[in-house]
């Protein structure tokens, strides 16, 4: 039997989180512009303030972002493959590299503070705690998400329409993901 691969694909998850998906990327879209454009004007500090920050932490917590969302990706395709209890042990490991980034964020603000650098240091310290602790607020609402989906798919059975939630919170913690790599290239990499 022949499976035709264009009905067979799908916009993964449900028909309202890509609106929200959409909104967030709008939203820190232009966050991004306005980085930028502050940044321009403003090249020689905003390079002496990117050199205060910790590269191993920020990389550090790209492989926690990276990580989680392959295993996120994983726990998916193992429901859809009705893989028992599998995907309940990735969507554990997404959450605990949810947790990971977390404590390395609660370490680096830590550091900061002590060492003075606060949002009102001057403007690029401004965007950076912003910035950040949106996207932190992110990754504690799709901790949320991974900790329903954890909870949803110990019992082994998946629906399709279990499924479609399981890819719903999948493609959340992707934008999570998304966006601290563009938040790690602005603030950590690009150079002055």
């Amino acid at each position: 039997m022949k499976v035709d691969r264009a009905s067979s694909r799908h916009l993964p998850g449900e028909p309202g989180i890509w609106i929200l998906i959409l909104g967030d990327l709008v939203l820190f879209s232009l966050l991004f512009i306005l980085l930028l454009i502050y940044r321009a004007d403003n090249l020689p500090a905003f390079a002496a303030s990117q050199a205060q920050l910790s590269l191993p932490l920020g990389l550090l917590n790209t492989i926690f972002m990276l990580t989680s969302s392959w295993c996120v990706a994983t726990g998916v395709q193992a429901a859809r493959c009705q893989a028992s209890r599998v995907p309940a042990v990735f969507f554990g490991l997404a959450w605990l590299c949810g947790l990971g980034f977390v404590a390395v964020k609660y370490f680096e603000y830590g550091a900061k503070i002590a060492a003075g650098i606060t949002p009102v240091t001057n403007t690029f310290f401004m965007f950076y705690f912003v910035y950040t602790g949106i996207h932190l607020i992110h990754v504690v609402i799709g901790m949320g998400v991974l900790t329903a989906l954890f909870h949803h798919s110990r019992c082994g059975e998946f629906s399709a329409g279990k499924i479609q939630h399981f890819e719903s919170g999948a493609s959340f913690w992707h934008l999570v993901d998304l966006l601290w790599i563009v938040l790690f290239a602005l603030l950590y990499l690009l150079v002055y």
